[in-house]
């Protein structure tokens, strides 16, 4: 639970420095400190205070050294040469760490595992900060400069002038984009631009950055061979010591792979999708047989009544048309329901997990007959829980359909599906259990892949278990395994209850 809340508080942090840095600035031992040295506050709000809290970031996330901060050293070497005693450098950053407890509590992502991370953590920050200290300006400047290369190499950087144009590149940058150095010194950085990024995403862009705010955002940029690639960017505003703004750095993490992947799984749901639909149209199709068939034969009773009788009474016209209407109903509640269960959802509800697996069940009810298969159910949960209805609802069906068909295609005898929901440890638990004869080890280690089906008619998608898996754990942050038992293959879904 810790390191989900300590993830969110990132994820805050990262969207709200401002708040965070006025926060620090206005903690009294930090103001004390400020005047008692004359450091020139706007220098150290504007150009030291940002680098700080991203250190402090990638700390947490990837245990970096303050060798490979820039920012930092800079920020150190500025601090000695204002002649700061170390008491007062411990005093300023445990003002900053106060700020970052103080911003989680007004975030209520607040606990006590929480402060003793952020404490830890904050530990192997300021002893690092300390042994920089304690060097010489030399020494100081010389771990600056071996940072900047690092910086270089490693990261996508730019600077501009207040107009757009491209004053210095890293070498990181150019690698990305396949452009030399003196091809974009000089230029615009339109030179990267790509043609589908909407002009008002940029006129945004703008002025957030000229009114003096960071921005943040994710650009698609086009390279020198016209590729795409993408990136998340930050622009930081640089001013002078009256306040006016000189230049714009921006900072880029390369995000191509994660942006390929997430529209290899859009497809994917797109996919699903249809595959949902055609489930769903084969179900339909099920529950229609049956009061077609009565319709059928309630049509044919007329010519057979009056062939017999010499003619039809007004009463049992009336009866008949009574029958097909009833029927005709039947069918069009069908429709309603399956098209209510299988429109996207929009928001979540709060539902008892009884009557959302007795609806799952009811749409493959005709189904289950037809082929003698048994549900039995058994719910010990009591608490209501909120999700994503009708996802959840396809996640059921998938698992109860899919058990139906392996016990087709191994001809079981006795079918029986069983499933059971309860409550443990603050969680939701719902076991679905067929007997079938359970799966071969290296099947088991595939069901949840992309494309990959067992079944041997190949009227598999092969989407069915993986959207199981991306609606359970992605939009439901929950999870859920697969294992083997005395009589077939169990699936095991776990849910969180608040």
């Amino acid at each position: 639970m810790s390191s989900v809340l300590l993830n969110e508080l990132i994820e805050k942090i990262e969207k709200n420095k401002i708040s965070i840095i006025r926060k620090w600035i206005n903690i009294p031992n930090t103001i004390s400190i400020i005047r008692a040295n004359s450091i020139d506050e706007n220098l150290f709000v504007r150009r030291y205070s940002f680098g700080v809290i991203e250190h402090f970031i990638q700390v947490i996330n990837k245990n970096e050294s303050i060798e490979k901060s820039s920012a930092m050293i800079d920020f150190i070497r500025y601090l000695k040469k204002q002649n700061l005693k170390v008491n007062e450098l411990f005093l300023i950053f445990c003002a900053f760490k106060e700020a970052i407890i103080s911003f989680s509590l007004e975030q209520n992502i607040h606990s006590l595992e929480i402060e003793h991370k952020v404490n830890s953590i904050f530990e192997k920050f300021f002893s690092n900060v300390l042994d920089v200290y304690s060097k010489t300006i030399s020494q100081i400047e010389n771990a600056l400069n071996k940072s900047i290369d690092i910086v270089d190499k490693y990261v996508i950087i730019s600077r501009t002038d207040i107009h757009g144009i491209i004053t210095s590149v890293s070498t990181a940058f150019c690698k990305i984009s396949g452009y030399e150095p003196f091809e974009l010194i000089g230029k615009s950085h339109n030179i990267i631009k790509h043609p589908e990024m909407p002009t008002e995403f940029f006129e945004e862009l703008w002025k957030t950055i000229k009114s003096g705010d960071i921005w943040e955002g994710e650009v698609r940029n086009l390279r020198k061979d016209g590729s795409t690639y993408w990136v998340k960017t930050t622009i930081v505003p640089n001013f002078d010591n009256n306040g006016n703004i000189t230049s714009f750095d921006a900072l880029r993490v390369d995000i191509t792979p994660q942006i390929e992947l997430k529209n290899q799984q859009n497809l994917l749901v797109e996919q699903s999708k249809s595959a949902a639909l055609g489930e769903m149209i084969s179900m339909i199709a099920h529950q229609w047989r049956q009061p077609l068939q009565a319709v059928s034969i309630l049509i044919q009773k007329l010519p057979l009544l009056k062939m017999l009788n010499g003619e039809l009474t007004d009463e049992t016209l009336n009866e008949v048309v009574s029958q097909v209407s009833t029927q005709l109903d039947y069918m069009s509640k069908t429709i309603d329901d399956f098209r209510d269960y299988f429109k996207p959802n929009k928001k979540k509800e709060e539902v008892y997990i009884e009557n959302v697996i007795n609806k799952s069940m009811d749409f493959l009810a005709y189904l289950f007959k037809l082929n003698g298969v048994e549900i039995r159910y058994k719910n010990e949960s009591k608490t209501k829980i909120y999700i994503f209805l009708n996802e959840m609802v396809q996640v059921f069906i998938n698992l109860a359909k899919n058990s139906c068909d392996a016990m087709i295609e191994k001809n079981v005898e006795n079918r029986v599906i069983s499933i059971y929901s309860y409550e443990k440890d603050g969680s939701l638990f719902i076991e679905f259990e067929d007997n079938a004869g359970g799966m071969k080890p290296e099947v088991m280690g595939k069901i949840f892949d992309p494309y990959f089906s067992t079944k041997s008619k190949k009227n598999g998608t092969g989407l069915g278990l993986y959207m199981s898996k991306t609606i359970i754990e992605q939009h439901s942050n929950g999870k859920i395994s697969v294992c083997n038992t005395d009589n077939g293959a169990k699936f095991i879904i776990k849910l969180p209850l608040t």
